[in-house]
């Protein structure tokens, strides 16, 4: 006599055998994909671009650094308010944290230059998480000056961190439209 098996009770083990064939072909030592976090401050966007190229690139997490009051929006007022923050030793506060700072791998940290120098939000970021075994990346946006010290800023404020050679790039255009336009004006009449 052939005995039928129920519909239902056939498919689950058809399921169940698919599953257990898929699971045996997965290596036992297979590690999971490393993963890869993008923490990055801009003000004028220079550095946001980079940021957003190497999360795309690298199917990364994107994270923006910001300061719980923003830097004002004129450049000179910034630059001096930055100035005064680096020679204080002054830590803005966060206006956010990487809750999950652990589950990554390697952090690209990307940052403008100022005063040859990284900008005070980014020692508060070093200094607000445990960055101990990761990789950091560092990727700079500059106005002509070079680097300064910005990577021994990072050196310094990440101890136990593999600080790996980053990249950087000359991106002075707001400085260069200022002064431009400074000396447009300089050399013309403003009113009749």
């Amino acid at each position: 006599m052939d005995r039928q098996m129920p519909k239902r009770t056939l498919l689950k083990a058809i399921s169940l055998t698919a599953a257990g064939i898929a699971l045996s072909r997965v290596p036992a030592s297979a590690a999971p994909e490393p993963r890869v976090l993008v923490a990055y401050f801009s003000r004028t966007g220079n550095t946001r671009v980079i940021a957003n190229q190497i999360r795309r690139a690298l199917s990364a997490t994107l994270f923006e650094i910001k300061t719980a009051t923003p830097y004002p929006e004129d450049y000179q007022t910034t630059v001096d308010q930055a100035a005064a923050e680096t020679k204080a030793g002054y830590l803005p506060p966060l206006m956010q944290f990487v809750a999950d700072i652990q589950s990554y791998d390697t952090i690209f940290l990307g940052f403008p230059i100022w005063g040859m120098t990284a900008p005070p939000v980014i020692r508060s970021f070093l200094m607000a998480h445990d960055l101990a075994g990761k990789g950091l990346v560092p990727f700079v946006t500059h106005g002509g000056y070079g680097l300064g010290n910005g990577i021994s800023v990072v050196e310094s404020h990440a101890r136990k961190a593999n600080v790996r050679p980053g990249f950087s790039l000359e991106a002075d255009q707001e400085k260069r439209t200022l002064e431009s336009v400074s000396a447009w004006l300089d050399t013309e009449p403003q009113t009749d």
